[in-house]
């Protein structure tokens, strides 16, 4: 890897944000344009998706969160870039990324994607992945915890979290914005160690007995695991297999992980997109939601870190509103106008 051409992609982003934090609701697609291809694709979650271009990107994307949270900024918990290796084998496809996790701070005063305001701050965990070639953005995936929003803003659309709701710290060492450049030893050391983690941990479960997974030679046995809304977070590899990853092979007995869209590493934090990165059947109830026996793909975005030959903590985003469109479920419609939640 170019350190060079790392850093220079880091800056870019880094500016990037810098400037849409600065910038007012006006001038988003002009500071998007400065960065982005014209045609970029931008994924992002439901009910936004698929975006195209800077225009887009602002109009459907940008502009609509600032005008629900006038007072928005972003605080960021972790920052790093380093090319992609995202295949089973480990080749990858040559292209560059830079990636971020945090929170969006601000007051919710105006209705955003039909959830009422109710005139408070909130923290809205984002997590973003941009490719850049040739000094550009050319594609980004990004997600919001939107159930996790919902929770703070008094709506219960799912059944009670079974881990520990609200929960997305910044990194218990407090040292992953990485502006400088990181060893590259431990960086290549770390994306070795994820992809067989994906590959050769997660993929091998036999459908009957978690330890099949062989996960606790990946995690450390007080591994937190910071889950998204309607699951919650985890704070000991028990934890992790009792509140969640019982119930979810319960529910998806044959996921699978595919060829992610993008995973990188630098220092001893990697990062992963995939969209339908994982596929799976809905063969048993998740969530209050029976069995549908849908052929599913699941959006997602991680973050690690690593801590000698074992990860110590996971950042984890489940597109939770595509997963249940994908069982018949339109979450959104949990919410009443009048500031009332059901669950069906």
């Amino acid at each position: 890897m170019s350190t060079e051409l790392n850093q220079a992609n880091k800056r870019l982003v880094w500016d990037f944000w810098k400037s849409l934090e600065a910038s007012g609701p006006g001038s988003a697609e002009r500071v998007a344009a400065t960065c982005m291809d014209p045609d970029m694709p931008w994924h992002g979650p439901d009910p936004i998706n698929e975006l195209t271009g800077a225009g887009e990107f602002a109009d459907r994307y940008w502009r609509p969160l600032l005008n629900a949270f006038p007072d928005l900024r972003r605080s960021c918990h972790m920052f790093l870039g380093g090319p992609s290796s995202g295949n089973p084998d480990g080749q990858g496809d040559g292209r560059m990324w830079v990636g971020g996790t945090g929170w969006f701070i601000g007051t919710f005063t105006r209705d955003w994607l039909s959830i009422s305001p109710h005139g408070r701050e909130v923290r809205i965990r984002w997590g973003e992945l941009c490719c850049v070639e040739n000094g550009r953005i050319s594609e980004i995936y990004l997600l919001l915890d939107v159930v996790d929003l919902l929770q703070q803003a008094g709506f219960r659309i799912l059944p009670p979290t079974r881990g520990r709701d609200g929960v997305y710290p910044p990194p218990r060492d407090d040292d992953a914005i990485f502006l400088d450049p990181q060893n590259q030893v431990e960086s290549d050391q770390t994306l070795d160690m994820i992809r067989r983690f994906i590959y050769e941990g997660l993929n091998v479960y036999d459908q009957d007995d978690l330890s099949s997974m062989g996960l606790a030679d990946w995690f450390h046995p007080g591994v937190h695991w910071y889950g998204p809304g309607g699951i919650g977070a985890c704070f000991s590899m028990k934890e992790f297999e009792d509140m969640h990853q019982s119930h979810w092979l319960h529910a998806f007995p044959d996921r699978s992980v595919q060829p992610l869209d993008c995973l990188f590493a630098e220092g001893n934090y990697t990062a992963a997109a995939g969209w339908h990165g994982v596929h799976a059947t809905h063969l048993g109830r998740y969530l209050g939601c029976p069995a549908t026996g849908q052929d599913l793909g699941v959006n997602g975005l991680d973050f690690w870190r690593r801590s000698g030959d074992q990860f110590i903590e996971n950042w984890v985003f489940v597109d939770m509103l595509h997963l249940f469109r994908q069982f018949g479920v339109d979450l959104l419609r949990r919410v009443s106008p009048y500031g009332v939640s059901t669950i069906t």
